[in-house]
């Protein structure tokens, strides 16, 4: 087990390039066992829950390929296994996202009720009762969803909120149903556009997704495709959070302004200056931080991926700024790791109020989930003297290469042997 150690105070500058979107490329995935044919995945981030999707896919029977460093193929030709085990899917809660594919192709499923990220309460409940509304019969039994239908039929689906994955997973169920399905309330995230894309590229006739409402007509098969993963949103914002902190000057090249209106809006409201540049957006700081009122909203409203990113850059701001979290009930764990380096953060239910530090003090810390992770690492480029965050592995799951590539704009960091981890 490794650890980041961290050198504050460096300015960050220079470019640096954007991976692929580990939330869009886990679906598409997914996806890969709506057909026999072989499918394509470029643009793919390496990364632990892309390792362990791939384990699952393969413990269902999936083939696969790597093409190079970053593309795939995979073969869903033959189906050897229905089950998504628990030991594979408790790790990472988009492994639950093979429900829809696997029933839909096959007509049977069984998935192992989801793990990953200690945030809160993120109930599967959506994605059964969607499933269900399209004719499966499901039942919950120890600790599995066990679905079954001989073909699902299409319907309209009311969502009690804009699920992410629940739209995800009921698109791809939806795409060889018979009939019309209408997804209302659907979630808009540019992942879920994604999805649709590599979906339609295999023959799937989805139309919508973007809006409130998707229309999926169900097709009698599907056939391979070649797809370009997206860029990752939330590795870009961290990237501009990292250049904001440090005070510095960054070209972030994959990053795209429509996908992060809402992170630009409030780092310019915090007195960050973020312009456009060939390819990605530049993002410099030469002023002091400002307060701000943040408040965490599905899209196009702004991320809760983003918001430990954004207290952490808030707690050296002067003044006192609130942050308001509606998506998770539990995801305000990082704070207490930032009050070990000096930060003011008082916490009542969904708000925190942040009172701006002259200057964070570096400390060992410890990641307690994926966002949280890169806000400790963001807090320690800021620091006095030496922070030291431990349980990386939460870093890996969603950021490849994150520690290379601030030392590569001027970062003092370094990843070594965690020789105290159990």
């Amino acid at each position: 087990m490794d650890k980041i150690v961290i050198q504050g105070g460096a300015r960050l500058s220079g470019e640096v390039a954007v991976s692929g979107s580990k939330n869009a490329a886990l679906p598409i995935m997914m996806a890969s066992v709506l057909t026999p044919e072989p499918v394509i995945i470029r643009n793919l981030p390496r990364l632990r829950d892309i390792t362990t999707a791939l384990t699952l896919l393969n413990h269902l029977g999936v083939e696969h390929r790597w093409i190079d460093d970053h593309a795939l193929e995979l073969c869903a030709a033959r189906i050897k296994s229905h089950e998504a085990p628990y030991d594979l899917v408790k790790t990472m809660r988009a492994s639950f996202f093979v429900l829809g594919p696997l029933l839909a192709r096959t007509g049977r499923a069984r998935v192992s009720t989801p793990g990953g990220c200690a945030i809160g309460a993120r109930p599967v409940n959506l994605h059964i009762r969607g499933i269900r509304s399209l004719g499966a019969r499901i039942q919950l039994r120890h600790g599995y969803v066990e679905a079954h239908a001989e073909r699902l039929v299409g319907t309209r689906i009311w969502m009690d909120n804009p699920s992410v994955g629940a739209t995800e997973n009921v698109i791809m169920a939806a795409a060889l149903a018979r009939g019309r399905t209408a997804l209302e309330n659907a979630a808009r995230e540019p992942e879920v556009q994604d999805l649709a894309r590599m979906l339609n590229a295999m023959g799937a006739r989805i139309s919508g997704a973007g809006n409130h409402v998707i229309e999926i007509e169900g097709v009698e098969r599907l056939h391979g495709a070649d797809h370009t993963v997206i860029n990752d949103r939330i590795e870009a914002g961290t990237l501009m959070v990292a250049a904001a902190i440090t005070g510095g000057d960054v070209v972030i090249r994959g990053a795209c302004a429509g996908e992060l209106e809402a992170t630009i809006a409030k780092l310019r409201e915090s007195g960050v200056e973020v312009a456009s540049a060939a390819g990605g957006l530049r993002v410099r700081r030469h002023n002091i931080i400002r307060p701000i009122e943040l408040r965490t909203l599905p899209y196009p409203g702004f991320p809760t991926d983003l918001q430990a990113q954004m207290m952490a850059l808030l707690a050296n701001a002067e003044g006192t700024s609130v942050i308001t979290e509606t998506i998770f009930e539990n995801r305000f764990m990082h704070a207490l790791e930032l009050l070990r380096m000096g930060a003011d953060i008082a916490m009542k239910g969904p708000t925190a109020v942040v009172r701006g530090v002259p200057r964070l003090s570096g400390a060992p810390v410890m990641a307690t989930d994926l966002r949280a992770s890169s806000s400790l690492v963001l807090a320690g480029l800021a620091a006095e003297n030496t922070t030291e965050v431990q349980r990386v592995y939460h870093l890996d799951r969603g950021y490849e290469a994150l520690d290379s590539k601030l030392r590569a704009l001027g970062a003092r960091i370094e990843r070594v042997p965690d020789r105290g981890a159990s």
